[in-house]
């Protein structure tokens, strides 16, 4: 008896009610930490569990895949298996679909029913970068290490393939786990963390703290961004906690035109220590109901 499939939610760790950026994010994720290249120890596991990753992604991310799937499970794609979906026929609003199968089919292979193609073209198509893992196996593939700011920025390095320098130039806004196809190799790329910023995607995102005097009253400060300083005005009454939205101040997109956002997160600094003319002015303002 065959083993029963693993549910594609379970596999993405979503819920059925998960919305199409939220099944986005967590593929985003799930890609990158069960890329074989992050497993070498582990290869075949890492591509059996990546091929998963994006059998699931290909049909939840899909509005008519997946509303098939929530209906008839696995076996909506399974011809023969009872399911109006897996035959033509009058009552089968999938009957003008094709679905062919890349290795033949046969016996033991979960994809023989159904083209869910090359789990690598998806995960080149939705990060970035070369060519499909395919081409991998004729070509040298080499792994280089960027400064955060390097990433966001872009830059030329210099390395060695095949024993010759070459000078390479890494794009703007590349990520960790982005491939770049340099035709005659192929370069995975690996970013360091920064202490100032955080990244997801396109985004960026940064922490300012203000005294409590400026959250009472307002103010203006300057916060850091990819491209330096700038001025952000503080209103009164700001609350600890609140994000301020910079629109068109994150990193450059790799597939389209335009910059993803700045998100700054506000915290009031309470003070520590008070003096006894503060802790006066507190105890009064207290008293008043502040």
């Amino acid at each position: 008896m065959a083993a029963s499939k693993s549910d594609y939610y379970d596999i993405l760790g979503v819920s059925k009610g998960a919305s199409a950026e939220e099944i986005k994010k967590a593929y985003r994720k799930q890609a990158l930490e069960w890329h074989p290249d992050r497993h070498k120890d582990e290869k075949e596991a890492a591509e059996k569990r990546f091929k998963e990753i994006n059998e699931a992604y290909q049909v939840l991310s899909d509005t008519q895949k997946r509303s098939a799937y929530d209906q008839y499970g696995h076996s909506a794609f399974a011809p023969g298996g009872g399911s109006p979906f897996s035959g033509g026929g009058q009552g089968n609003p999938f009957s003008s679909y094709t679905y062919y199968s890349n290795s033949g089919g046969g016996q033991g292979n979960p994809f023989a029913s159904f083209d869910f193609g090359d789990p690598f073209d998806i995960f080149e198509q939705f990060f970035g970068g070369g060519s499909p893992f395919r081409q991998a196996r004729q070509i040298p593939r080499y792994s280089l290490t960027l400064d955060f700011m390097e990433a966001v920025k872009g830059c030329e390095r210099e390395v060695i393939v095949e024993g010759k320098k070459r000078k390479i130039k890494i794009p703007a806004g590349v990520d960790e786990g982005s491939r770049i196809n340099f035709n005659d190799f192929i370069l995975s790329l690996n970013v360091k963390q920064d202490e100032l910023f955080e990244r997801d995607g396109e985004d960026v995102y940064v922490k300012v703290g203000i005294p409590f005097s400026m959250a009472v009253f307002g103010g203006d400060i300057k916060v850091p961004t990819i491209d330096g300083e700038l001025k952000l005005k503080i209103r009164p009454g700001t609350q600890s906690g609140i994000m301020v939205r910079l629109r068109e101040r994150g990193i450059k997109s790799l597939r389209h035109r335009g910059h993803g956002d700045e998100y700054v997160k506000i915290n009031v600094i309470t003070p520590e220590k008070l003096n006894r003319e503060q802790k006066k002015v507190i105890e009064e303002l207290k008293d008043r109901g502040f």
